[in-house]
């Protein structure tokens, strides 16, 4: 009866592991931004997505405060992560004028992930784990 009961559980943990591994595989990484390099891209938030696995948003923006107007998407982290450095889900919104700090895609594309922005109209910065010193372990719970 107990070799039963173990290769039950064997069985059972198999395929529990079978199940978790795509969505395991399925996390991409972060190795298409250029890390070495940064661009401040300046302009008009025309969407933002407060949702897992990454905060997202689009903007119109200009390269270095110079150029045309560009459509540029931008990544961060995932708002459980965002939300340690203050940000909420109404951090920005369409419309709000912003600087962005961003590591550029190594392909040349309009991509970006984000390490600090800046609302201008208010000169608040808000920072993501790329940009500064982890925040305390222990973050307590703010009302919402």
């Amino acid at each position: 009866m107990d070799r039963l009961v173990s290769r039950s559980l064997v069985a059972l943990c198999l395929a529990a592991a079978m199940f978790a591994a795509p969505a395991t595989f399925a996390h991409h990484s972060y190795a298409i931004y250029d890390s070495a390099r940064t661009l401040t891209l300046s302009g008009t938030v025309e969407t933002f997505k407060w949702a897992n696995p990454h905060v997202a948003f689009q903007m119109s923006a200009q390269e270095n405060g110079a150029g045309e107007q560009v459509g540029w998407g931008i990544e961060s982290s995932a708002p459980s992560i965002l939300a340690r450095f203050g940000w909420t889900r109404e951090s920005i919104k369409p419309g709000d004028r912003i600087a962005a700090v961003v590591s550029p895609r190594r392909d040349g594309s309009p991509i970006g992930r984000l390490h600090t922005l800046t609302l201008l109209d208010t000169g608040q910065v808000l920072k993501t784990k790329l940009s500064g010193p982890e925040p305390p372990a222990s973050v307590s719970a703010r009302p919402h």
